[in-house]
């Protein structure tokens, strides 16, 4: 059963330096992988029920900026999560759902890939430690295997 409720982002709150690593093709059995340094400042919203944070990510190839909008639904006790790239402003990403069981957060959505069906998964693991781990994984076949594709580890900072 679940274990949900509107602190389960609290750990985020506040502001990081962030490691990603992230395949640079998905779903192709591609094993290259860039690693970058990146930002992030998270605050609550809607007085508890949600939280939002700002991201600067120093790709390779130049910088952006993102943000993600987390909100819970009270009477599901799931969490619902949407990233916002400034790159694309226009368009906000399917919401991944779910909620934290046995501290583990897992979250997932059906998505739409170079034109196939996938199933995406967020999972956050280590919340409770200095540094709070991130994976996305993407899955062609209806979530009977995986293919991690971004993560990221969180390092407590000043504003």
């Amino acid at each position: 059963m679940p274990t949900t409720s509107t602190h389960d982002f609290d750990f985020l709150l506040g502001h990081w330096q962030v490691e990603h690593r992230r395949l640079r093709e998905r779903l192709c059995g591609c094993t290259d992988w860039d690693t970058f340094g990146g930002s992030c400042s998270a605050q609550a919203i809607l007085g508890g029920g949600g939280n939002v944070d700002d991201n600067l990510l120093h790709l390779p190839g130049g910088h952006y900026r993102a943000a993600t909008l987390r909100t819970h639904d009270a009477a599901t006790g799931r969490w619902s999560i949407w990233w916002l790239d400034a790159r694309q402003p226009h368009r906000l990403d399917v919401p991944v759902v779910g909620a934290f069981e046995h501290g583990v957060g897992r979250f997932f959505a059906h998505d739409v890939l170079g034109g196939r069906a996938i199933r995406v998964r967020f999972l956050w693991t280590d919340t409770h430690t200095p540094s709070p781990h991130w994976e996305q994984a993407f899955s062609a076949d209806g979530g009977a295997s995986w293919e991690v594709n971004w993560t990221m580890r969180f390092h407590r900072s000043a504003a």
